[in-house]
């Protein structure tokens, strides 16, 4: 399972989408799962490293799904038509 931070905005961004392709490259497991419960703090930068997890794991003929997505980013990838590239974990 990947992790997202607490804080990710457009400062974090990078460091963090460069963390999650380090991660996705190591996993063995072929349904990729990305935990969002720790999440507080985040602007749309979030779901650009979200989108860009999934193509990632995509592109390696993996599954992609996000477990406790806050609320509030779930409703911000609603405004942007991308919600259902962001699939809820069982």
């Amino acid at each position: 399972m990947l992790v997202l931070p607490a804080e990710l905005t457009h400062k974090q961004a990078k460091a963090c989408a460069d963390m999650l392709a380090q991660a996705l490259r190591k996993q063995s497991e072929r349904a990729v799962v990305v935990e969002a419960a720790a999440l507080t703090h985040f602007d749309s930068s979030a779901l650009a490293v979200l989108l860009e997890c999934r193509r990632e794991a995509l592109a390696q003929g993996k599954s992609f799904s996000v477990r406790q997505l806050p609320a509030d980013l779930r409703k911000l990838a609603g405004l942007y038509g991308v919600a259902a590239l962001l699939p809820a974990a069982p």
